[in-house]
């Protein structure tokens, strides 16, 4: 079984800035392994553990920079990686980036129809929660989001729990399939001395668009549908705090309790 793991480099601080003029993040500060992406990466090395002779690559989309995550992929366990660069990929929206992605997915899974694609649930960037679900629609694949477990795998099929607002679903779909997981599936692990001295001897090819087969119109900031018309920092809101007066927690309680009526909140 080929495992794809797809991840991003993304901020690693608060303080964010944005391209006024685009409405781009301005990627020149600390970066580091989208979070949400470290669950992705240790449920594929998982399902590599307990199935013989599959492997796990790596698959991210971004500048030179970003084979920084791919390194960090290799040393939790990771197989081995490729990176998805150039100029015409900058700018691009979720349409356009799950699309690049799903072009590098083809190529890696080519002839091979035992494949399975994890996403995290969203990047800690844009928090769309987007790539994994316009991936399997890209790929014409069937796909599960917010997969919080796991209960079988093999060469054809999967079957995982999906998170619903009421519970979850049983979900069970053939392969190749693509699932986006969420934290609760898993606590991944903490890259080992050998991962780490693996990841710094890791060689990753860089694939151009050219190279994928992409449709140009498809790419970038010209060719992503949606756009962000302006970003800013939301006025801070007075806080109005009042404190309980009581002499014991039950007359709080009822101290409280008279306010929010008094409020008519209750």
């Amino acid at each position: 079984m080929h495992i794809i793991v797809c991840v991003k480099q993304t901020p690693a601080g608060e303080n964010v800035s944005v391209d006024q003029n685009t409405g781009c993040i301005i990627r020149s500060g600390e970066s580091a392994l989208n979070p949400f992406d470290e669950f992705a990466i240790e449920e594929a090395v998982r399902v590599k553990e307990k199935t013989p002779g599959s492997k796990v690559t790596a698959v991210t989309m971004g500048p030179p920079q970003a084979e920084a995550v791919l390194r960090e992929a290799v040393a939790r366990g990771c197989d081995g990686g490729v990176h998805v660069c150039g100029r015409e990929f900058a700018g691009s929206d979720t349409w356009a980036t799950s699309y690049a992605l799903s072009q590098a997915v083809k190529k890696l899974s080519e002839n091979d129809p035992s494949v399975l694609v994890f996403c995290g649930k969203q990047t800690n960037d844009s928090d769309t929660g987007h790539i994994g679900p316009q991936m399997a629609q890209w790929l014409g694949w069937p796909g599960a989001a917010f997969v919080r477990k796991l209960e079988a795998v093999d060469g054809k099929s999967v079957r995982v729990q999906r998170l619903m607002e009421d519970g979850y679903d049983v979900v069970e779909m053939p392969l190749p399939a693509v699932l986006s997981v969420i934290k609760e599936i898993n606590t991944p692990r903490i890259a080992s001395l050998k991962g780490r001295l693996a990841s710094k001897k890791a060689q990753f090819p860089k694939w151009s668009a050219a190279e994928l087969g992409c449709d140009p119109a498809k790419l970038g900031l010209d060719g992503s549908p949606t756009s962000v018309v302006r970003c800013f920092t939301p006025p801070q809101r007075a806080s109005n705090t009042v404190k309980i007066q009581g002499e014991t927690a039950a007359d709080k309680a009822r101290n409280l309790s008279a306010a929010l009526k008094e409020a008519k909140i209750l």
